[in-house]
């Protein structure tokens, strides 16, 4: 068993404690030696809460007092970047919360330091951790769907924005489609294969604005402070790319749908699935068109979900394994949004380079 490793966190709202409960999950193979949060009050309850020997208010404090392995990056969307450079910059591995970066440019600075460092950027895309994920890979992998070629991914909230700097561009860089839209983006690109975008087009609406009318969220920022609401209702874009595929994406924090929705359908010259949130194929065998449903649960689960995503990235830190959630694909994440948003500004395709 090699040695455990010193573990960090940057950021101590909702997510953080995703990260945490990953991280002691691994009592034999982590110390979490020190959390860090810009809010003293907020940080200092949640060293006690988790025993956490040390808490911070300033991360560059953070890490020039402690020699940790590796950090997790929990803040707002805006402080991704600079706290990421930062951490490797002192010679800390990173897992990055998604998304990745405010944009490409951000993102981009954020690969080349880990690159020049020599240190592991990881981003959370715990979606690819999913047990769903792993069940239709599966198929697609050994040649059951053949090739795909069209897939539609929808993540619509009728009352959805978390509030707090969900809402600010200023703190988040944008609504839904960064918040939301990431995981079924990078999950569809993950199945695909990982092809490179090549052009998107896309629409943003700004009709309904927030807390229209009382009722339930299923998520509720911690954050405190004053904070604009200015981001996108909802936003929907075509996205092509190099190997022939084409992603129709949806995602809203406001719109007026019966209930909340999240599903994948992917479209293959074989057979087509659906994660609804269970999984389905569709097919023709003998002539006959025919629907499978795999045995046992297939939605996905939440239960280890972020546990599966931890217990890699400490396997990379500690052993050196192929990260399954690299920089590089934030990279090109980063670039799908920034060409969504680009096309909702002028109104036509946008090339991605």
């Amino acid at each position: 068993m090699s040695e455990k490793i010193k573990v960090g966190i940057i950021g101590c709202g909702g997510i953080s404690h995703s990260h945490m409960a990953g991280y002691k999950a691994l009592p034999d193979r982590v110390d979490v030696a020190a959390v860090c949060d810009i809010d003293e009050a907020k940080v200092k309850a949640y060293a006690e809460r988790y025993n956490v020997p040390r808490w911070y208010t300033d991360a560059r404090e953070m890490l020039a007092n402690e020699t940790l392995d590796a950090v997790s990056v929990c803040t707002w969307n805006s402080a991704h970047c600079p706290m990421t450079v930062l951490a490797l910059e002192a010679g800390v591995n990173v897992l990055c919360e998604k998304p990745m970066a405010m944009n490409q440019e951000e993102a981009q600075l954020m690969l080349d330091t880990a690159k020049r460092c020599g240190k592991l950027l990881q981003i959370g895309f715990v979606r690819r951790f999913g047990n769903d994920a792993e069940i239709v890979k599966k198929f697609i992998d050994a040649g059951d769907m053949g090739d795909l070629y069209y897939a539609k991914a929808t993540y619509l909230r009728r009352n959805g924005c978390p509030g707090g700097w969900f809402g600010d561009k200023a703190y988040s860089g944008g609504g839904p489609l960064i918040d939301l839209g990431v995981h079924v983006m990078d999950l569809v690109r993950y199945l695909g294969g990982c092809p490179n975008p090549i052009s998107a087009y896309g629409v943003t609406f700004n009709n309904l604005g927030n807390d229209r009318a009382a009722g339930e969220k299923g998520y509720v920022s911690t954050s405190v402070g004053k904070y604009e609401h200015n981001v996108e209702d909802m936003a929907s874009a075509m996205i092509r790319f190099d190997n022939g595929l084409v992603l129709s994406v949806e995602a809203s924090f406001n719109l007026n749908i019966k209930s909340d929705t999240g599903t994948i359908e992917l479209f293959g010259t074989k057979s087509g699935a659906k994660l609804d949130p269970g999984i389905q194929f569709f097919t023709d065998m003998n002539g006959m068109f025919v629907d499978i449903t795999p045995s046992g649960n297939t939605a996905l689960s939440f239960n280890g979900l972020f546990e599966r995503e931890i217990a890699h990235y400490v396997d990379c830190v500690q052993n050196g394994i192929p990260c399954r959630a690299p920089a590089e694909d934030g990279v090109m994440l980063m670039k799908m949004i920034d060409a969504i948003y680009a096309s909702a500004e002028c109104g036509h395709e946008v090339v991605i380079g």
